[in-house]
């Protein structure tokens, strides 16, 4: 007589022996399903190495073969491991998985839109080019109000998550990528929207614009709230901090494009206060860079699924180049006759300082940017890394390098420089269709919208708002 499930050792039930793949109810887990740590193709991080060093040996289990293999023990005192094996078999309705639409998918809209910004800032321009940009704002815009539908969704049905989403030590992170969405579509509508509807439009936009304005002042206060917690800095993560200064970093380029449409008094306030919030943000930025560049050196690479934020690296001095050369292109018709004497000579010094200082700026995003793909080398094979939101980290930085790239050919007129962009370009497009089509693979295969499988899992101490018992009468999925 065969022993009955009940009777069957748990750890039997987990695994056929230390060396093999994770099993569930006698059926293998594919790999996007095992547990971290259990995975065999996962690249050891110094983490993993202390967590064992500090899990109790029983024995019989023995970790020979290499010191930094988990136990079993190890995965059997982590109720959300075996979750995640039984969750395979599970069906869950459309309200419950709801709950994990997070703030990250609006990382969608980011890239989306920063697709159509670097589509508008081709130099060379062809027939149909501006029809694929507005293709690419008009589906932005649709994706932007589903994500507001979505996340509004997720509140309503789970409003304890609304304040766990604020305080969860990475979700809360990506909080700004709302906001960074929205500045990118006021963005989009100033490149491709004013130019067809009038002055009535840039009057629009220009107050929506004067309202972000407020945005660094919530930065602020973010920054303030997250210092007040206690809870030490995740240096797993510290890439993913340079989140937090974008909505600033997106002021500059928006200045520079209504600058060029504006009068001379609106267009001259319009640049200061860019230039100065566009600093502001930078050097803030530079602030974090020291603690992503103290993590890559004292604990060498993120794993593999956070690996793909390294790319957030890029884009903060990406925005700036754009920025300070694009406002230094209208500084001439937006300064006072007056100002620090002959308006000519001033603005011809200041487009000098600017595109010298922009071009070391530019530099330093072709530094990171170099740096974030040579750390996904190893990354190259098949299921080698499980699909999460911070993928599009591969598309929206790098849109900012493109348009800075556009910039800095322009300003030294640099036809190589202007091309090298071009060919970036197309690339940069197919990356976003991969990773798009991953995103719809990963919702059918759970790897994302799953409960413990996406940033609002739970994690340094940090465990999620208990669920509702109450069930709806929503279909599984």
């Amino acid at each position: 007589m065969k022993d009955s499930p009940a009777a069957t050792p748990v750890s039997e039930k987990l695994h056929n022996s230390l060396d093999d793949l994770p099993v569930h109810r006698g059926i293998p887990l594919p790999n996007h399903m095992v547990p971290p740590g259990q995975d065999g193709y996962r690249t050891p991080t110094v983490e993993d190495y202390q967590q064992h060093q500090l899990r109790p040996r029983r024995p019989g289990l023995s970790n020979r073969g290499s010191r930094l293999r988990i136990p079993t023990a190890g995965v059997l005192s982590n109720a959300s491991s075996v979750n995640l094996g039984q969750s395979i078999l599970e069906r869950l309705e459309w309200r419950e998985r709801i709950r994990h639409y997070t703030w990250t998918f609006f990382t969608i809209t980011m890239a989306t839109g920063g697709i159509a910004n670097v589509l508008y800032s081709v130099p060379f321009r062809f027939r149909g080019l501006e029809t694929i940009g507005v293709i690419f704002f008009l589906f932005n815009a649709l994706l932007f109000a589903l994500n507001v539908v979505m996340i509004s969704l997720r509140f309503r049905y789970h409003p304890e998550t609304f304040k766990a989403s604020f305080l969860h030590p990475t979700e809360r992170l990506f909080v700004p990528s709302a906001v960074v969405s929205l500045g990118t579509i006021l963005i989009n509508i100033s490149q491709y929207g004013i130019p067809k509807s009038g002055p009535w439009l840039d009057s629009a936009v220009l107050v929506v614009y004067k309202s972000l304005h407020d945005q660094p002042d919530d930065t602020h206060l973010d920054f303030s709230r997250m210092f007040a917690l206690e809870q030490a800095f995740e240096f797993l993560v510290a890439d993913i901090y340079l989140f937090k200064a974008y909505p600033m970093l997106i002021i500059g380029p928006h200045a520079a494009i209504l600058s060029s449409t504006l009068s001379q008094k609106q267009a001259f306030d319009i640049i200061v206060a860019g230039f100065a919030i566009q600093g502001t943000g930078f050097l803030l930025s530079m602030m974090i860079y020291a603690a992503f560049i103290y993590r890559l050196m004292t604990q060498k690479l993120p794993q593999e699924s956070l690996r793909p934020g390294m790319f957030v690296s890029v884009g903060p001095s990406g925005f700036t180049v754009a920025a300070v050369l694009g406002m230094a292109q209208n500084i001439q018709r937006a300064l006072p006759e007056d100002f620090m004497g002959e308006n000519r000579l001033v603005s011809t010094i200041l487009r000098v300082v600017a595109s010298w200082m922009s071009l070391w700026i530019w530099g330093l995003a072709l530094w990171f940017f170099i740096i974030s793909v040579g750390a996904h080398w190893s990354c190259v094979g098949k299921d080698k890394m499980t699909f999460s939101m911070t993928w599009y980290s591969f598309v929206f930085p790098n849109t900012a390098l493109i348009t800075a790239t556009f910039a800095i050919g322009k300003a030294f007129e640099s036809r190589a420089i202007q091309i090298i962009g071009c060919v970036m370009t197309p690339l940069l497009i197919l990356v976003w269709f991969f990773v798009f089509g991953m995103m719809i693979r990963a919702v059918v295969l759970k790897q994302i919208l799953w409960p413990q499988k996406g940033e609002d899992k739970d994690e340094a101490g940090f465990k999620g708002p208990e669920r509702r018992t109450k069930r709806s009468n929503s279909s599984p999925v």
